[in-house]
């Protein structure tokens, strides 16, 4: 397994005119981070420098053109760009989405070719950086399409994790979208990732109902009874600990979601209400299921706080630490169940970048 301190977290860099640059700057002004990962800011020397002079950082960038020139113990600046861009806090621009596009393609491009060991995305305001090449509601619809396995929005912190059936859907759609099919597809995904990413040898998951009351036998619903329901039942049969559906009003307040190792949301704000309510500013958002690891925190742009240095970094620290203990958890169970025989060419590839 690779050595802690060698572990390369790719930064993207989200809207310029956001709080991404600030909590970037205040997560690594902490040089106790550099102590165990080497990060990799996907953005332009330029760029930082201006968040260096506003926000008064003391930090030295490493700026690179190559991610053969990074160097461990730096921050490590990655040009997407050379020209200047003007940034201005708080303000919704176009032409910034495109740069916060450049940042999340290199990025992701590094890690699919493994020249970083882990993504942590900084936020997006998902209204700009559409256009006519990118159209993608966000980070979790576009990593999924450029990197390989089924896909899952989960929300995490030290006690409470958060899975959801549907993520960015209209409301008026969410029912239509969940088949038998997709909870099978979700669940097993929260499976195993739990087994994988966070070393639980039987998870215990617990899920809620789409309807109010789960449809209160029909009357407010069918959709429960009729498909929820006896999927978990069939689930169930082979061998998973799954239980529900479970009345998403009273779940998290009987404190019910404490007897679970993780919770299934049918839709977005059923599970990201409840998650942020409790933990907001120490959580994170992990993608699941993906064969390369990318987390960001649990917020976004902020543009209303954007520039006064008031933004809080614990939730952007939280997602650098856990995408780098989600690698190490997945890593040796890897190596756990790997066959004896043969060398992961994966963990070859590591060893020959370290060595170089």
């Amino acid at each position: 397994m690779k050595q802690q301190e060698n572990i390369i977290v790719g930064i993207s860099i989200g809207d310029l005119n956001g709080i991404g640059g600030e909590i970037v700057l205040k997560t690594f002004e902490d040089t106790r981070m550099l102590d165990f990962c080497t990060p990799v800011i996907f953005a332009s020397i330029k760029a930082m420098t201006f968040y260096k002079t506003h926000f008064n950082s003391e930090i030295n960038f490493n700026s690179i053109n190559n991610l053969n020139q990074l160097v461990h113990g730096r921050v490590n600046v990655f040009n997407c760009w050379n020209e200047p861009v003007e940034i201005e806090f708080g303000k919704e621009d176009v032409k910034i989405g495109g740069y916060a596009i450049k940042s999340l393609v290199a990025a992701t491009k590094a890690l699919k070719n493994e020249e970083i060991d882990v993504l942590v995305t900084a936020p997006i305001n998902k209204h700009n950086i559409q256009s006519e090449g990118f159209k993608f509601p966000g980070h979790t619809d576009y990593l999924a399409q450029e990197l390989e396995g089924e896909s899952l929005m989960f929300m995490i912190t030290d006690t409470l994790r958060v899975g959801l059936l549907t993520d960015h859907v209209p409301v008026k759609d969410i029912s239509s979208h969940i088949t038998p099919k997709l909870i099978e597809q979700k669940i097993n995904t929260v499976y195993d990732s739990l087994k994988k990413d966070f070393k639980i040898e039987k998870p215990k998951i617990a899920v809620l109902g789409i309807n109010p009351h789960t449809g209160d036998n029909g009357v407010i619903g069918r959709e429960d009874d009729d498909v929820l329901r006896p999927t978990l039942h069939k689930i169930r049969e082979n061998g998973k600990l799954v239980f529900g559906p479970y009345a998403a009003d009273s779940f998290f307040g009987s404190n019910n979601y404490k007897n679970f190792d993780a919770i299934i949301a049918a839709y977005h704000d059923q599970g990201l209400v409840p998650f942020k309510t409790l933990s907001f500013g120490q959580g994170v958002n992990f993608t699941a299921g993906l064969n390369k690891v990318r987390t960001s925190p649990d917020h976004g742009t902020a543009f209303e706080i954007a520039g006064k240095g008031v933004a809080d970094e614990n939730s952007f620290k939280e997602a650098v630490f856990s995408a780098i203990q989600i690698l190490r958890n997945r890593t040796s169970y890897e190596e756990l169940t790997a066959n004896p025989l043969k060398k992961s060419s994966k963990t070859e590839r590591r060893k020959e970048r370290d060595r170089g």
